[in-house]
């Protein structure tokens, strides 16, 4: 179980000169054999929660990498845009709405290729002994939403509201960062809380207890993106296909290695072996090229954002998309 007060464990490293409070912390990679272009490559890897990065050292995928990389650990999707608005990260995971808000707030990505995941991994998640039964119950009420506009967590919400036949202007939405959001939810100091894994995981191990979770509204989709400036650079596109050839050689891995995955982990997160199960029983699948599927789902969701004037501007999916990328370069 993580304490109260610091339910994800982000290890001290130093800080990479990325502008204040974004929370970028920072590894040395060692390159790997003299592959070129990729040789010429150091890359500054974007992750949330170390989930990518857990993966990849379990596996020792990136060991020998024709690359350098340093990692850049955030707690949402948010922070991690906003450090690769300002420059300072080359590849962010993520799902499906922070990409469109991401892209909405010109922060200049691409997406480079996708994967699905049960939509289970994102809830509204109320206090286990709460007297709100149903979506509807909500309205009236206060939301806390992780971690920002156009979070998935967001789009749950308006999808279980007006499925539930409320009007989201009924419910005072607020935006609050997990990690901090947690810590009040443990302490009963919020009634709702839209968000998701590993943060869902554990409020849910905390007693709380799953309102509506994302089946049937959240496509299930996220994406490894890239900011237009690595992927002009040759050696920095050369490196990051080679950069999710190994993370899919890494998924591979944590399936026929399940027990020493989810050691390292908890060792990277400090979350109980319990939490670490439920929350990887529920994550994303192997990477895979964007197809038509992909564009018009997640199209729908900027279409919903859109109409609700949630982003400063309509984002076009397909445009964000680089094409063949995956297949030229991570097959």
């Amino acid at each position: 179980m993580t304490r109260p007060d610091s339910p994800i464990h982000l290890p001290r490293r130093r800080l990479i000169a990325a502008g204040a409070g974004l929370g970028l912390a920072a590894f040395a990679g060692r390159a790997g054999a003299a592959d070129a272009p990729a040789a010429a490559a150091s890359l500054v890897l974007g992750d949330q929660a170390n989930s990518t990065r857990a993966r990849l050292e379990a596996a020792g995928a990136l060991d020998g990498a024709p690359f350098r990389y340093t990692w850049a650990n955030f707690q949402g999707a948010a922070p991690l845009f906003e450090a690769v608005r300002a420059g300072a990260v080359d590849t962010a995971p993520a799902g499906d709405t922070p990409v469109l808000a991401a892209a909405a707030q010109n922060s200049r990505v691409r997406i480079v290729a996708t994967t699905v995941g049960p939509a289970k991994s994102v809830a509204i998640v109320v206090q286990g002994n709460s007297p709100i039964r149903s979506v509807a119950d909500l309205k009236g009420r206060s939301v806390v939403v992780s971690s920002a506009r156009g979070s998935i967590a967001q789009y749950l919400l308006i999808g279980a509201l007006r499925e539930a036949g409320v009007d989201p202007a009924s419910v005072d939405v607020r935006f609050v960062m997990p990690t901090e959001a947690l810590p009040a939810f443990r302490a009963g100091q919020i009634d709702a809380w839209a968000t998701f894994d590993p943060y869902l995981a554990v409020a849910e191990d905390a007693g709380g207890r799953v309102l509506r979770d994302g089946e049937g509204i959240s496509t299930g989709r996220g994406f490894l993106t890239a900011s237009e400036k690595a992927l002009a650079d040759p050696a920095k596109r050369a490196a990051i296909r080679e950069l999710i050839a190994r993370m899919n050689r890494a998924w591979d891995w944590s399936q026929t290695n399940r027990a020493a995955y989810e050691r390292v982990y908890a060792e990277q997160t400090r979350l109980s072996p319990a939490i670490v199960s439920k929350v990887l029983a529920r994550s994303y699948n192997a990477l895979r090229a964007v197809n038509d599927g992909d564009v018009l789902a997640v199209q729908k969701v900027a279409d919903v954002f859109a109409e609700l004037n949630l982003l400063p501007r309509r984002v076009d999916v397909r445009g964000l998309v680089e094409p063949e990328f995956f297949a030229r370069g991570a097959a």
